[in-house]
């Protein structure tokens, strides 16, 4: 068994965890009001302070076991103070957070600039309410003229009006009801969608929505910049600069031979094929990419929530995702003799797929909630197929799945359980919550 040297090194789902990403919930969860939940993709309102008491004991779990728990928030303020790129970290994160006024967008600036840089990253994740910055009056000196007719605006940030005085102030601060001039990220907790390791890489993530797409700056500017990943050789093997969507909960590492891509909700076919061709023409070790379909609904939104990797060769299973008979669509994307394309062949057995890919005999699918009419969906919902492996047959799991739990137990896996009242309210588990940047190889 070879010891990782590389700041990321990731060459299956189940091998030895030794270092692990996570983001402690902060003031963004509590920023959540019911009219503006479903705007940053949440169903529910977590407690913080119960939310944060639980994490931590996630993380704590985690240290118990031997793993380095590094943050992101932490990680972030360090790599733009490494790299001096304070201001143009901050431009970056402006321009992307639908600020349509010059004089908002400025102030803002100078509002974040002014903080020391933990302070500033803390801030922008939380969000920026309207009541907590002073923009104060715009003098629209473009305003009418003579006559009353409406004038050209200047730019984007001056208004159209109409009115004999020319020289009224406007209050740029008050447009609408809205209360943020920049959005709380509260997703952020989900550390492995906005990018994922691979191999001695990792992909930065174009995320679907629009609520997410701010969250892989951070990982931009840590990969690029912090002492501990820049100038190490990291592959890129995707930037967040594409026009598909990919996110870390679909993009699963069987082996340093075969992925598993979920094609869902928030990955798109597309998406991966660009990143097997990438792959494959810069010589990764990666020989098989397993295009998974999966049902696009909120419920099962990436392939991790209904199938996770718990064993050499054992998986937990949403029984959801598969047709009358077990059929699901795999599509086994391969090299092709062509470079920039893939040949690409359609299974509809995911259990032969999966034999053939990892080289066993025999393999065991644990349906999530033993597969009951009642119990399956319900656990499922709450993250019960959503299990982190921190070494081949230890697994953590939410303490609310207890059938799924006793099921991975009668199956010789041993359960690390935690406490879930409200990072379930989220709609992730404890493999949603964790980017593993460095595990141990497996024997072969």
């Amino acid at each position: 068994m070879s010891e990782p040297t590389m700041p990321i090194h990731v060459n299956s789902e189940i091998g030895t965890l030794k270092t692990v990403l996570l983001k402690r919930p902060g003031k963004e969860v509590e920023n959540l009001t019911p009219e503006i939940m479903e705007r940053l993709l949440f169903d529910d309102i977590p407690h913080l302070r119960v939310i944060q008491k639980e994490h931590d004991a996630f993380a704590k779990v985690l240290e118990n076991n031997g793993v380095e728990v590094l943050y992101l928030e932490k990680l972030a303020a360090e790599a733009i103070d490494a790299g001096s790129v304070k201001e143009a970290f901050l431009e970056k994160m402006l321009d992307e957070s639908n600020i349509q006024s010059p004089s908002v967008y400025e102030t803002l600036k100078k509002y974040l600039l002014n903080m020391e840089t933990q302070e500033m990253v803390n801030t922008i994740m939380e969000g920026i309410r309207k009541r907590d910055v002073n923009i104060g009056k715009e003098h629209l000196s473009n305003v009418a003229e003579e006559g009353g007719d409406p004038v050209e605006p200047k730019d984007s940030g001056d208004s159209y009006f109409t009115n004999d005085e020319t020289d009224h102030l406007i209050d740029v601060s008050n447009d609408d009801d809205y209360p943020f001039y920049m959005d709380p990220m509260p997703n952020l907790y989900f550390t492995r969608d906005p990018a994922a390791a691979m191999g001695n890489g990792l992909t930065i993530n174009h995320m679907m929505f629009e609520a997410r797409q701010r969250e892989s700056l951070f990982m931009e500017v840590i990969v690029k910049h912090h002492p501990r990943f820049a100038n190490k050789d990291l592959e890129i093997w995707r930037d967040r600069n594409h026009t598909s969507y990919i996110e870390g909960g679909d993009e699963l590492i069987l082996n340093d031979k075969v992925l598993a891509i979920g094609i869902s909700q928030r990955t798109s076919a597309q998406a991966i094929e660009e990143l097997a061709i990438e792959l494959f023409d810069r010589d990764a070790t990666f020989e098989k990419v397993l295009a998974i379909k999966i049902p696009n609904v909120r419920a099962m939104m990436h392939l991790d929530t209904v199938f996770t990797m718990v064993d050499y060769d054992k998986f937990t299973i949403h029984p959801g995702i598969q047709r009358i008979g077990g059929s699901i669509d795999i599509y086994i994307l391969e090299k092709s003799n062509e470079p920039g394309k893939v040949k690409i062949t359609h299974k509809t057995d995911l259990e032969e797929v999966l034999k053939e890919a990892l080289g066993v005999e025999e393999l065991t699918l644990i349906p999530c909630g033993g597969g009951d009419a009642i119990a399956a969906p319900r656990e499922q919902w709450n993250d019960g197929s959503n299990t982190l492996t921190i070494a081949p047959g230890l697994v953590v799991t939410y303490d609310r799945n207890y059938i799924s739990n006793d099921l991975l137990r009668e199956h010789g896996i041993k359960v690390i359980e935690i406490a879930s009242s409200e990072l379930s309210r989220g709609r992730g588990g404890p493999r949603c919550m964790s980017m593993p940047l460095v595990r141990e190889d497996l024997n072969n």
